[in-house]
């Protein structure tokens, strides 16, 4: 069976080019006035994706200095509470205690964490879903999409899908105070998923970061499909971030403007996906039918200034399609776009106040 595997970080490109407005990447000269009027950037990888940061601080040091911490933050957020597969991870050993008459006890955060999922399973219909761990490593997208498998990608039977489905559901859980935190109680062979809310948490994380950094005035952060914006250029203007056209990835279907802190969300069939026999298999799974979502929706993405809400709502959205998407993030005071499979635009009334067309 032929397959093609693409996880795409042109998205994070262009977005990040629009974004600094400055097209200065060279050598900077050493005294205090350049270090201010140039913005320090870098490109690492974590949390299995490409991260672009372009900082503006007082000094080249600190801009530096906060790239340096925030490499640091986003490894430890993966290594110690999100990652299922570290067995050093808050989740991978949750995901343990599936079955056992203990339970787990949650850290305050990760209760925090699981509290807004869950809620955001309640108002989506379930189109959110966090329990999804056996159906996502029963596909393995993340996999293909990164190169790492080389036998010939085939989806899941309809037996074995059915059987993982049988150990998902956020509806299933069960949640009791204890202390500061939540005992959490899973059936067996259950597992928590929060991929879809990782860059979410990151985000917050990232800002109440800068936040503690008086010395960085502003900053632009990409961590694959979400985006972070904070503050503001020493020249003054918006931040503009690119749209990527589902279409044509080296491309953008159009720009937001923005002033001071948002977040930025986007999910979409053309991030990481394989291709078998020309279908197209993506990583945004349906908790209704456990295989990719199918619609007519190619990209969806969300503005609003929570960032673990933003992520999680553009998956959301994703799933529920344009009018059911919509009102969702209405409900959570968050504008969205849709870019549907025709090429047609469909976007909340807020959003048209920052979005315009290329």
């Amino acid at each position: 069976m032929k397959h093609f595997f693409r996880t795409v970080v042109t998205a994070l490109t262009a977005a990040a080019v629009l974004c600094c407005g400055c097209a200065d990447t060279g050598e900077r000269k050493a005294d205090a006035a350049q270090d201010a009027a140039g913005p320090w950037q870098s490109v690492d990888t974590a949390m299995g994706t490409v991260v672009q940061m372009t900082v503006y601080a007082e000094r080249r040091e600190a801009a530096e200095a906060f790239s340096g911490q925030a490499m640091e933050l986003l490894a430890g957020l993966e290594r110690e509470e999100l990652s299922w597969r570290l067995d050093t991870s808050e989740v991978f050993l949750a995901n343990g205690s599936a079955g056992s008459g203990e339970g787990f006890l949650l850290s305050g955060e990760l209760s925090a964490l699981l509290s807004d999922c869950l809620e955001l399973w309640e108002r989506s219909e379930g189109a959110f879903d966090v329990t999804l761990g056996a159906v996502t490593r029963l596909w393995d997208i993340d996999r293909w999409a990164a190169g790492e498998a080389s036998e010939d990608f085939r989806p899941p039977s309809e037996e074995l899908l059915a059987q993982a489905l049988e150990r998902c559901g956020s509806g299933r859980l069960r949640l009791v105070e204890e202390g500061a935190g939540l005992r959490l109680y899973m059936p067996e062979g259950m597992g928590l998923d929060l991929g879809a809310v990782g860059k979410g948490l990151a985000m917050e994380k990232l800002l109440a970061l800068l936040a503690d950094g008086p010395e960085v005035t502003g900053a632009v952060i990409s961590l694959g499909g979400s985006i972070l914006t904070y503050g503001s250029k020493p020249e003054g203007g918006p931040w503009r971030v690119g749209i990527v056209d589902p279409f044509d990835t080296s491309d953008s279907i159009g720009i937001l403007t923005l002033e001071g802190q948002w977040c930025i969300s986007t999910s979409g069939d053309y991030q990481r996906y394989v291709e078998a026999d020309g279908v197209r298999y993506h990583h945004i799974l349906d908790p209704e039918t456990g295989a990719p979502a199918a619609g007519d929706v190619r990209g969806v993405t969300v503005l609003m200034k929570d960032g673990l809400l933003c992520d999680g709502l553009s998956t959301a959205c994703y799933i529920l399609g344009p009018e059911k998407g919509m009102d969702l993030a209405g409900e959570y005071g968050a504008e969205a776009l849709f870019v549907m499979a025709d090429g047609t635009v469909v976007m909340s009334e807020g959003m048209e106040r920052y979005f315009r067309e290329q």
